[in-house]
């Protein structure tokens, strides 16, 4: 029997790389790999699925609403720090409320995807 099928990657296609390479290392604090493609930037991950965020393979513009219907999550540590230090550079779609899950928050980013921040506990 073969091994199951394990998420390997995932990318976000973003209209402006610099603003949006902000926005994951200076507001969510991933840390970019030192050898990324030229036309992406790809962060160190410690377990799990490799992340990353790309120039578009397609005309952004001409889609209605980015992401639509898919779900990104990111393990936080503790969401009221994260809310103290950040609230103001952030678009929050839905406020931290409890879930089956654990506490979460969903923010958008700049290209306007919806991104779940799911607390895993107090830094």
């Amino acid at each position: 029997m073969s091994n199951p099928t394990q998420l390997s990657f995932v990318s976000l296609q973003v209209s402006d790389l610099t603003a949006s390479g902000k926005f994951y290392t200076e507001i969510l604090n991933f840390k970019p790999i030192l050898k990324s493609p030229p036309d992406a930037l790809v962060f160190e991950q410690r377990n799990g699925a490799s992340f990353a965020i790309r120039k578009p393979m397609i005309e952004l513009s001409k889609a209605n609403l980015l992401g639509w219907g898919v779900a990104v999550w990111f393990g936080i540590g503790d969401l009221d720090t994260f809310l103290e230090e950040n609230g103001e550079k952030i678009s929050i779609v839905k406020d931290i409320h409890s879930t089956p899950f654990g506490r979460i928050l969903v923010i958008s980013d700049p290209d306007g995807y919806s991104i779940t921040l799911q607390e895993t506990g107090k830094d």
